[in-house]
């Protein structure tokens, strides 16, 4: 594995692993501490409509997807906050139109390239300069707005009537929240693939959730578990000449299990 390092693109896989941590542990966090795991596989699944329109119109994925996944997040947020429509049928439909549209987007493009398939499965090996960047600026704007408004956001996961009524914006938070996420889920789709977002996104979060105390330990903790993770499963496909995705999926499912066992033994 150290010899694979004096690879560029070993190297940027190395960086942008590190940097999705970042972004998976505290993202992740606010996602399974407000019980909505689902979420990020409902954003990343209708992100493909993006894709299919990206590869039809010819250009960028990554743009493609980022739009369908914010766009589809605001959308969430439209729907669930009228009282008579519950969050998981807004997830629902905008996971079904997304998937339906990207269906049709690629059906109509006639290409079903190399490129799609990495979006799919995650391709940690084609990671591009342009990835990098879009991942360091995506923490650096996490890390700013969780940090200004820290209180906010744990107000709002743990109780959301009553930070209302003390005045807090639920809905601009919540609302950021779910962008938040959905830029989270576009980035992790290249490291483990569309389908498996809500694995990455949860399980270092829920590990965390058992040994931390406080929200900003438990968003830490998770984010060097989901640098463990990818890294380690990183190292392990490369030698094994496997899936870089599949095997950090492994793993961290291997880590919540042990886990699990630990939290059990010692209660």
């Amino acid at each position: 594995m150290i010899d694979a390092l004096g690879y560029t693109f070993m190297q940027n896989a190395v960086i942008v692993s590190v940097l999705g941590s970042i972004a998976c542990g505290i993202i992740g966090t606010l996602v399974t501490v407000n019980r909505m795991s689902a979420l990020a596989g409902s954003i990343a699944h209708a992100s493909f409509g993006g894709l299919g329109l990206a590869y039809l119109m010819g250009f960028n994925p990554l743009i493609g997807a980022t739009g369908f996944a914010v766009v589809s997040a605001a959308g969430i947020a439209a729907i669930s906050s009228r009282k008579r429509t519950r969050t998981d049928t807004a997830m629902a439909a905008m996971w079904a139109t997304g998937m339906a549209a990207g269906l049709v987007f690629i059906k109509l493009s006639g290409t079903y390239s190399a490129d799609l398939m990495s979006w799919l499965f995650g391709s940690l090996l084609t990671v591009s300069s342009s990835d990098i960047m879009f991942a360091a600026v995506l923490d650096i704007v996490i890390l700013l707005v969780i940090t200004g408004l820290y209180k906010e956001f744990l107000a709002v996961s743990f109780d959301q009537e009553f930070s209302m009524l003390q005045g807090v914006p639920t809905d601009f938070i919540r609302g950021l929240f779910l962008i938040l996420t959905a830029l989270t889920a576009v980035l992790l789709m290249k490291i483990t693939g569309l389908i498996m977002v809500i694995a990455m996104l949860s399980i270092p979060a829920a590990i965390a959730e058992m040994f931390a105390g406080s929200l900003w330990k438990m968003m830490i903790l998770a984010s060097i578990l989901a640098a463990v993770f990818n890294l380690a499963g990183l190292s392990l496909a490369w030698i094994l000449d496997l899936p870089p995705g599949a095997v950090i999926i492994l793993i961290a499912a291997f880590a919540y299990v042990v886990s699990l066992i630990i939290e059990r033994v010692k209660s």
